[in-house]
């Protein structure tokens, strides 16, 4: 046993330390600093696009702002006072092949330089709607570089429309170096912001769910020890709930593994006490049959009863040691006459003449019990005992002191009364009532015997109850039902006289 206790004592521990090793990829922080990093960089990509297709529009509008003024200044001067380079040169300044103006529905091209044979898109950077700048945006960026773009448009209060033909070249190496800066700008910013969300939810989660597991983990290794019950913080929201309940749930658990604990070694040393007394017993067995022999007839009357009692304390002994615990075995049920088996209860009572105790037994004679007559020996004694030590304690001569134990069936249902007018169940023995070892209702007691009756009476399908306990009445019934009748047994059991005539 000392081995097996070694086992599960290593088998919890490495369960705890199991429980409490996390590796850091799988740890809940780590998987939060990744989720808040991915969700905002995927947030920064949502705002990267549309900006990505403004700043392509703000782009040509600034060249075609540019191209305005300087179309301005072209249509108010003479034509032939500039010279080629200085139009080469403005032309140069806006990266543009050409540049026009269309006022009042004439068209006049101011300045012209290697015009290219053709435009691959026109754009209109005012008249531009969202969904088509972003795709006009995405195009430049995988597929620009070598397009030629005719952008127009009304620059400012001018009637005047301008035109400028230019190279994609420019914009696209612009829009890449945007999206550098958008992609640099946007890391920094989801780094910044997992960094706050991390250490502000590792403070309100994070910590106290860890807190939480270490007690876990502590409690798992020593259960026994007080140190590792979770001390709550106090918080008032879902985990502060969640600390409550553990360490409730901690100090319960704890309790129930001690009084397991001392179950276990009261049923080692109940097994050792029975195992001696067993010896005992058999050796009492042996003088008892020699007690038959005696032709006294004041010994042959009691001599039965006391060998029926000895086997009785036999079987129960030997029934102890074969389980090592209290754990019945199933009944044994027959028919059985429960006003003989009453009469057998009140013998083993053993209630003195002169003790001014009345054992009343009104069951009828031909009363008939579906039962195991053991275990239902068993449940009567265990009452009516408690019934007698209770009563056993009044000193006045004038108060009755009656055991009553009746029966009556209903249909198939056996109903067992044991009444008796004892000073009445204290309330911490009702609140306990069929509990072991805290349903005692006086000092010195056990609370076995209600535990006992309970089990036999249940293994039986049946119920019992306390109807009333107050002073000068208390009151237990019990409820047994006859064993399921087998359809098909029946049906073979009614067949074999017909067969047989």
């Amino acid at each position: 046993m000392i081995g097996e206790q070694g086992q599960d004592t290593n088998r919890r521990s490495s369960a705890a330390a199991d429980f409490g090793a996390v590796a850091w990829p799988r740890k809940l922080s780590t998987k939060l600093l990744a989720l808040t990093i991915v969700f905002v960089l995927i947030a920064e990509v949502l705002i990267f696009i549309p900006s990505i297709a403004n700043f392509r529009l703000r782009w040509l509008e600034e060249r075609l702002a540019t191209a305005a003024a300087a179309s301005v200044v072209l249509v108010d001067s003479e034509t032939g006072d500039l010279s080629p380079g200085v139009r080469n040169d403005v032309l140069m300044a806006l990266g543009a092949k050409a540049i026009a103006v269309r006022d009042g529905g004439i068209s006049r091209l101011l300045v012209v330089s290697d015009m290219p044979p053709k435009v691959d898109e026109h754009i209109a950077p005012g008249q531009t709607g969202p969904i088509e700048a972003i795709g006009g945006a995405l195009d430049t960026l995988v597929s620009g570089g070598d397009r030629i773009l005719r952008v127009f448009g009304v620059v400012g209060d001018s009637d005047m429309e301008f035109e400028l033909i230019i190279a994609d070249t420019r914009l696209r190496a612009a829009m890449l170096t945007y999206a550098r800066n958008v992609a640099i700008l946007s890391l920094l910013i989801s780094l910044i912001t997992a960094a706050l969300v991390f250490f502000a939810i590792h403070t309100m989660l994070i910590r106290p769910i860890r807190d939480l597991r270490r007690s876990m983990v502590a409690f798992a290794e020593a259960p026994d020890d007080p140190a590792g019950i979770l001390r709550p913080s106090g918080r008032r929201d879902e985990l502060g709930v969640a600390e409550e309940g553990l360490a409730d749930m901690q100090r319960q658990l704890r309790h129930t593994l001690g009084e397991q604990k001392h179950l276990a070694d009261l049923g080692l040393a109940v097994s050792k006490i029975n195992h001696d007394m067993r010896n005992i017993l058999a050796s009492a067995q042996l003088m008892s049959d020699r007690l038959r022999t005696v032709k006294d007839p004041a010994v042959q009357m009691f001599a039965p009863k006391l060998v029926r009692a000895i086997d009785r304390a036999v079987g129960y002994t030997e029934n102890v040691l074969a389980y090592g615990r209290a754990q019945e075995p199933p009944p044994a049920r027959r028919i059985v006459r429960l006003a003989m088996l009453v009469e057998e209860v009140h013998g083993m009572l053993g209630i003195q003449s002169d003790s001014g105790i009345e054992f009343v037994n009104a069951v009828d004679a031909e009363m008939e019990v579906d039962a195991d007559a053991e275990q239902l020996f068993r449940v009567l004694i265990n009452l009516c005992r408690n019934a007698v030590q209770a009563m056993s304690g009044e000193k006045d001569e004038t108060v009755v002191r009656r055991l009553t134990v009746s029966a009556e069936r209903a249909g198939s249902v056996s109903r067992i009364l044991v009444e008796d007018t004892g000073p009445g169940l204290p309330a911490k023995a009702r609140e306990n009532l069929f509990a072991a070892f805290r349903g005692a209702a006086r000092s010195g007691g056990t609370g076995l015997g209600l535990a006992i009756a309970h089990e036999l009476v249940r293994a039986h399908g049946g119920t019992i109850e306390l109807l009333e306990s107050i002073g000068g009445h208390t009151a237990f019934a019990i409820t047994i039902p006859d064993q399921p009748v087998q359809i098909e047994q029946a049906r073979t059991a009614l067949r074999r006289p017909a067969s047989a005539g």
